[in-house]
């Protein structure tokens, strides 16, 4: 008899939608599984032929042939462990099958227990987009499957509470209370559960990073209010969360530079329901959805340590599929670098075209992976290893020591970074002071209708949501210049020694510089602010 299902699987950062064959026939009694299948799916059919004989049900003396479609593609993960134990026993036990059109997603144990996989939701999804009627999952993985409202679920602890729903369909039907008999009569040993879940383990041997619970910390998101006299710091802020540019601050230690960057988030727009799930998408691929965090509700801040490698950072393998980095966790919120001269050069200069191209390009295991980075990059770094300078009164580091630790940041990484600006230490008296503050509430007003105007500006246009996210041609199109501001940029790009990379830096942070204002064209003083803004560079280069 031949049989077909369907199951899911990884390919990059996407879900495909793969359909399993299954034929008995006559011929040598043996199981071979086909179709560009990597060794974790192949051990799935051990999985599935002992789970099957634990519950009951041992294989035909045939010959079993398991082909995964389409065969061009590469299969990675368990999570076709379901579906191949599925066709198996509807090709060798089952007269007549009902669910046609359903799916099967689930890791196998060797008692039949299906087991949680990562990335469930975006696979369910690509199901249900593709029209299927349903899925079968297991019990860890019904919260997330949910999320899908056109797709009927059923979620099962094991195979035998399947068996059990395609009992009125079997050729030969055992008694119920002979498979279970069977198998409390297998000798089995008990074993307490872990604190720590088995796909948590195995990122921390990798060294991945943990899931969104075990980064809490990094999501707390205080107010603006709480920080004294940093204006240029706080509008620098306003501006970079308005047009999603990548932003630098340089200053000696305790003047604000990480109270600001762990303040963007809140004054961002809510996430919309498509972004709660483009970034849920992201966190269950990373196996980081599962239990009852549901989808993410508020946009994500990673800060990563100064030791991450350009895997964790960009994106690495485990077991064949890609697990998502630090880069693609931050999508649709922010990506927080601190001390970043102190990370590896060859981690900072892997965030060249990331930078530039908005998207990363991923070569692993002769497979090519990408996806879009959608997410507002804030790094911050001190002048000196100490953080002091020129105070030379408590800064004691030598002009050697000061210049290879400023030099730890590469010319062309600090051209692709928008905006770069110097803070100064803050006095005590403005500190303690009764001046204005800024609340996260009212910044966040400007940040929303700056964005509002971007996407009337830019609704004709396909790939592009964001000021920074700009060619040469839509510079040309939507940030027109005077006479007079000609004259200008002429002269600064003289004066400067800029190059075109940085001239169109300029011109992208005026255009929001404008948006935030409120203000239809460019003004000299829009960019004057936006040259003032790559200080840093010109300071350093």
């Amino acid at each position: 008899m031949l049989a077909n299902v369907y199951s899911a699987g990884l390919i990059g950062l996407n879900a495909c939608l793969f359909s399993v064959q299954v034929d008995e026939c006559n011929g040598l009694p043996r199981s071979i599984i086909v179709g560009n299948v990597s060794p974790s799916v192949r051990e799935g059919l051990e999985r599935a032929i002992i789970a099957l004989k634990n519950n009951g049900f041992d294989l035909p003396p045939k010959k079993i042939t398991i082909n995964i479609q389409p065969a061009d593609v590469r299969k990675n993960g368990t999570s076709f462990d379901f579906a191949i134990l599925a066709g198996m026993f509807i090709a060798t036990n089952v007269k007549e099958y009902p669910y046609h059109n359903y799916a099967f997603l689930g890791e196998l144990g060797l008692d039949g227990e299906i087991k949680h996989i990562p990335g469930v939701l975006p696979m369910t999804l690509a199901m249900e987009e593709a029209g299927i009627e349903g899925v079968f999952v297991g019990k860890e993985d019904e919260k997330e499957a949910l999320h899908c409202k056109k797709l009927k679920i059923i979620a099962l602890s094991s195979i035998r509470e399947w068996i059990k729903i395609l009992y009125p369909f079997l050729i030969k039907k055992p008694s119920l209370n002979s498979l279970e008999e069977k198998l409390k009569g297998r000798r089995t040993i008990e074993v307490k559960k872990p604190c720590i879940s088995q796909n948590q383990m195995k990122k921390i041997c990798m060294g991945f990073p943990l899931s969104a619970k075990d980064n809490k910390a990094q999501k707390e998101i205080a107010d603006f209010s709480d920080i004294s006299g940093q204006e240029a710091g706080i509008r620098a802020c306003v501006i970079a969360a308005s047009g999603m540019h990548a932003i630098l601050f340089s200053g000696p230690a305790g003047s604000g530079k990480s109270m600001l960057a762990r303040r963007i988030p809140g004054i961002l727009p809510k996430l919309s329901e498509e972004e709660k799930l483009e970034v849920s998408k992201i966190y269950s691929i990373a196996g980081d959805l599962s239990g009852e965090e549901g989808l993410l509700q508020e946009r994500p801040i990673r800060a990563p340590h100064t030791a991450i490698s350009q895997n964790t950072l960009l994106g690495g393998m485990i077991g064949g599929n890609l697990v998502p980095g630090e880069l693609a966790l931050a999508t649709k919120g922010v990506l927080f670098l601190d001390e970043l001269p102190l990370f590896r050069k060859e981690t900072i200069e892997a965030l060249r075209s990331p930078l530039e191209e908005k998207e990363v390009v991923l070569h692993r295991l002769h497979q090519v992976f990408s996806y879009k980075v959608d997410c507002i990059l804030v790094a911050a770094m001190n002048p000196c290893p100490c953080g002091f300078f020129p105070d030379r009164n408590r800064c004691h580091c030598t002009p050697g020591q000061i210049r290879a630790y400023q030099r730890g940041i590469s010319k062309p990484i600090l051209e692709r970074i928008d905006i770069s600006l110097e803070l100064p230490p803050v006095p005590l008296e403005n500190a303690l002071g009764k001046e204005k503050k800024f609340s996260s509430e009212e910044l966040s007003k400007l940040v929303i209708e700056a964005r509002r105007r971007q996407k009337e500006r830019f609704k004709a246009e396909k790939y592009i949501d964001w000021n920074s996210q700009m060619g040469p041609l839509e510079l040309e199109k939507y940030c027109f210049l005077g006479k007079k501001e000609e004259d200008f940029m002429k002269k600064v790009f003289a004066l400067k020694n800029l190059s075109m990379r940085t001239y169109h830096k300029v011109l992208k942070v005026a255009r929001t510089i404008a948006d935030v204002e409120g203000k239809e064209n460019i003004t000299i003083e829009h960019l004057a602010e936006a040259v003032s803004y790559r200080i840093v560079e010109e300071n350093l280069y």
